[in-house]
């Protein structure tokens, strides 16, 4: 079980469950690992980069006294999206890279998300011995070092320049004629977003790009995009596109106002890459969540989807696992593999615009394709000492493995349970939304029966 890191990094309230004390501790462990991969080694160094929380400046300074005191240096590069300090940290050779971000989480939370040196999330095991260390940390301070041998920090504002022209150098053309919205949620894309498609000639409306430390993601960015959408219309542009607070995720929005989810997004890059011949082994990865209509959509298309367990570092592992090179979810967390080593909002937008330029399709006309297939869920409350036991349960399964057959392939049933709350959600999926609100209700009777 573990204490301190969830699915993507550290993160809780600020100066409560993410205290000051915590980081330092942090910084502490990280320097001792970072130290024991790199015997002997001088000029040890972290990239580091924040979002626009009020808190971040407090966690940075935490974090660097640790590092610091146990002879790693610091380059900060201010505020930058999350895969800035992906990208950067394999650009400059850095041992490591720290984002300090709770993503699309309200601004009194906060974060702390670690790079490897590949520009990958720490795996699992390297997590877990950090919180060893960071239990042990009385044993750490044992090997800190002598004043004239210690870290230095440094700002590197000017290495965000490397990441831009990056991105700037991932598209063929320019976007001259296209009228864009920008909502850049008041955190991370605030600045680079507006940089990237002005420098590519569209015409730009940029939104919530005004961060005072505490407006991140308030109401605005890639979680709240209705405000975004009125403002497509009332603007008559093309389309509008959302981050959320560290910059990592997209959600589009097409002229009429329609909101454009990740799986959406997907599909779109899918058959564009495919039809210049760049999707690897012509498949794409999302999650148990994305609807069977987009699965029959690329199915047409001739390009097959392959299924991941919720969450970004579950989608990377199928696409490394296949050789492909792009994944990712609903929520707008999408890998672009040939460019970068985790989900970019900014670079999925300006992918997702060079699709569309390419295609001669606007967003509206793209979407009006992708038909969703009707979808029911039911929460169902269960008893506490069954609720991990559905699976196992051969009544439950063989029920459910019946009603799928039913479904003749046309339909799906998932069953998943809440990581916090005693509910088993129930979902089922198809083509005849009548027989979807059928099979639902029996499945849910059915669980009633074996686990309340």
């Amino acid at each position: 079980m573990r204490k301190y890191f969830g699915t993507d990094g550290i993160r809780g309230e600020a100066n409560r469950e993410l205290s000051a004390d915590l980081a330092i501790k942090l910084g502490y462990a990280l320097g001792h690992q970072i130290r024991e991969k790199n015997p002997g080694k001088k000029n040890l160094k972290v990239i580091m980069g924040c979002d626009t929380r009020i808190s971040g400046y407090m966690l940075r300074s935490a974090l660097t006294a640790g590092l610091n005191s146990m002879g790693v240096s610091i380059h900060f590069i201010g505020v930058v999206p999350t895969p800035a300090v992906a990208y950067l940290t394999i650009k400059k050779q850095a041992q490591a890279g720290i984002m300090i971000s709770a993503s699309h989480n309200p601004a009194k939370d906060n974060g702390i998300k670690i790079f490897a040196s590949n520009g990958h999330k720490l795996p699992d095991e390297a997590e877990m011995e950090l919180e060893r260390l960071i239990d042990n940390v009385s044993e750490l301070l044992k090997n800190v070092l002598p004043g004239d041998e210690v870290g230095k920090f440094k700002y590197a504002e000017d290495e965000y320049y490397l990441y831009r022209d990056h991105l700037l150098s991932t598209v063929t053309g320019d976007f001259s004629g296209m009228k864009i919205i920008l909502d850049a949620a008041n955190g991370s894309a605030y600045r680079i977003a507006k940089e990237i498609f002005m420098s590519l000639k569209a015409e730009v409306v940029v939104i919530n790009d005004t961060p005072n430390g505490k407006n991140i993601n308030v109401r605005c960015g890639s979680t709240h995009p209705d405000i975004l959408a009125k403002v497509v219309v009332g603007y008559e542009a093309d389309l509008g596109l959302a981050y959320d607070g560290d910059a990592d995720r997209l959600i589009a929005v097409d002229r009429t106002g329609r909101i454009v989810d990740g799986d959406k997004i997907i599909a779109i890059l899918a058959c564009e890459m495919k039809n210049k011949g760049k999707l690897n082994e012509n498949k794409v990865v999302t999650t148990i969540m994305s609807n069977m209509g987009l699965e029959n959509y690329l199915a047409e298309k001739n390009i097959e989807l392959i299924r991941a367990n919720v969450g970004d570092r579950y989608v990377l592992e199928k696409m490394k696992t296949y050789s492909l090179n792009l994944g990712g979810e609903q929520s707008g967390h999408i890998l672009l593999y040939d460019y970068s080593t985790t989900g970019d909002g900014v670079l999925t937008s300006i992918k997702l615009v060079e699709a569309l330029r390419d295609s001669g399709e606007t967003l509206d006309m793209k979407v009006e394709k992708i038909l969703d297939w009707p979808q029911e869920m039911i929460n169902v409350v269960v008893s506490k000492d069954k609720k991990s036991t559905w699976s196992k349960n051969s009544t439950i399964t063989s029920f459910i493995a019946e009603k799928e057959i039913e479904m003749h392939g046309m339909g799906r049933v998932l069953v998943r349970t809440s990581g916090t709350e005693p509910i088993i959600r129930v979902m089922v999926e198809g083509k005849d939304s009548e027989m979807v609100e059928r099979i639902v209700r029996e499945i849910v009777e059915v669980v009633k029966k074996e686990l309340v």
